[in-house]
């Protein structure tokens, strides 16, 4: 695989957040300019960036590894996310463009419509696209950098249960727009708010694959002394 030298970072974080980099396991710089094809700088230069947003680790005789959170740090995002998502909504009442509306009504319009049409694959990437336009519409830099790590930590730590209602959660993303489009930045806090904490009820924390395996194993041997 070959990616331009600046996408290195986006490529390295994709493939922790899809657990192709495991937790815990060390990132070396020339195997991951192998993958990448691109030379050991930008590799260098990614790994640097994924520290400060959390992804990586240096550890003392392993160098740079992926990082492996607890599960407080993990219910700490949820805590995080219930608390921006708001505010970035609110923001967006006050700072969107025509061009931010035209999207987002797009947007809800698209996934009213596979809504009822019960296409779940369509809907989690329409969800994404959503939640990513609605933290650019904030108007600030830092809050937009925030939800956008938050996202990528959360789907790095949690899976997602499909909503009970796919057209009632879409309704509330449609809410959400006409508040915005209104300026109402309150009303768009409190609908985002409430959108936010049922949406939390889905996610589920995942089980790294080597604790995973570390268990399966410890189940066979307990059941070889058993017998």
């Amino acid at each position: 695989m070959r990616i331009p030298a600046h996408s290195v970072c986006t490529a390295i974080r994709d493939d922790i957040v899809a657990g192709i980099h495991e937790r815990g396991g060390r990132l070396t710089e020339e195997v991951l300019a192998r993958r990448y094809g691109v030379s050991r700088v930008p590799v260098r230069e990614a790994l640097r960036t994924l520290e400060a947003e959390g992804f990586v680790v240096t550890r003392r005789h392993a160098g740079a590894c992926v990082a492996e959170p607890t599960e407080q740090e993990a219910a700490d995002l949820l805590e995080m996310r219930l608390l921006l998502e708001p505010l970035g909504a609110a923001r967006a009442a006050q700072r969107r463009t025509e061009a931010h509306l035209k999207v987002l009504r797009g947007l809800v319009r698209l996934g009213q419509e596979r809504a009822r049409l019960g296409n779940s694959d369509d809907l989690r990437a329409l969800d994404g696209w959503f939640h990513e336009t609605l933290a650019q519409a904030c108007g600030s830099h830092a809050l937009t950098s925030a939800l956008t790590q938050l996202r990528h930590k959360i789907a790095w730590m949690y899976s997602v249960d499909g909503p009970a209602s796919p057209p009632e959660t879409w309704a509330e993303h449609g809410a959400i727009v006409d508040a915005v489009a209104r300026g109402d930045g309150e009303r768009a806090r409190a609908v985002t708010a409430l959108h936010t904490e049922r949406a939390t009820l889905a996610h589920r924390l995942r089980t790294p694959a080597g604790d995973r395996a570390r268990r399966a194993q410890h189940a066979v041997n307990t059941a070889g002394l058993r017998n």
